[in-house]
């Protein structure tokens, strides 16, 4: 019998950020912690920080995923070290959950496989999840749970700082959602290109997608600029930034459990 004030740790291991959330003994989320995925790859970063998350009661096995290896591995070895048991998404049966219909497992990251069952457990149709992470990503998921697919473009607001980094004399730019056809001086045309270029591709990309297949999508949008481009999409949208985490929650109660 499972104590009766059990908790779960599930974590998402991203390129720029990490997220980790405790969830209750109905799989609820009830705390999260969004922390830079640079300061842990130093150990001494991660005894200070899980120190602070790691609660009574807590389930002995943890489920991450992650799409950097190094990160993954200093987190299993300090949790194993706290007695706990570390698991990643492409370690386990996934196609138990859903059928990956692509040409290699391996080369499929972990967040899109996860964004992929999250949206399909939530909606029950035919979804493109538009995930705008350190990549801007397309994910193809079809009835009745296959995941088919996508598409990897450059993220926003990577290539805001690698225009920065580049470039002596442009600015370092805070993208806002709105823009004239045209600037008037370096931020104006700088903010111009990223909202209308980003527009262009984005749109450019669903549609391509939709033509392609026939098939009619429920478009999901998650991460860090979905907001801001939600009402430059031409096609009806929702927002929703946990169904990373519910597709982790997932394939925990599924095959964790």
């Amino acid at each position: 019998m499972p104590k009766k004030n059990i908790k779960y740790l599930v974590g998402d291991i991203g390129n720029t950020s990490t997220k980790i959330s405790i969830l209750n003994k109905n799989f609820n989320i009830i705390n999260s912690f969004n922390i830079d995925s640079k300061k842990l790859y130093k150990n001494k970063n991660i005894k200070s920080i899980f120190n602070k998350i790691l609660v009574k009661n807590l389930n002995n096995k943890i489920l991450f995923s992650s799409v950097v290896p190094q990160i993954y591995k200093n987190l299993k070895y300090y949790l194993r070290k706290k007695g706990l048991k570390s698991y990643e998404i492409k370690e386990l049966k996934i196609n138990k959950i859903i059928k990956l219909n692509v040409k290699s497992f391996k080369q499929v990251g972990s967040d899109r496989i996860v964004n992929a069952i999250g949206s399909y457990n939530t909606y029950k149709t035919n979804c493109l999840v538009i995930d705008f992470g350190t990549a801007t990503t397309f994910d193809v998921v079809k009835k009745p749970g296959i995941y088919d697919g996508g598409v990897i473009a450059p993220g926003v607001k990577l290539s805001i700082i690698s225009l920065n980094h580049s470039a002596a004399l442009l600015p370092m730019l805070k993208l806002k959602s709105k823009a004239k056809s045209y600037g008037k001086n370096t931020k104006e045309a700088l903010n111009a290109g990223f909202l209308w270029g980003y527009k262009g591709l984005i749109n450019n990309i669903i549609k391509k997608i939709t033509s392609t297949s026939k098939i009619k999508y429920k478009v999901i949008l998650t991460g860090g600029y979905s907001k801001l481009f939600k009402k430059h999409i031409n096609k009806k949208s929702t927002i929703n930034n946990n169904i990373t985490m519910k597709g982790i929650i997932k394939v925990y109660k599924h095959l964790i459990i």
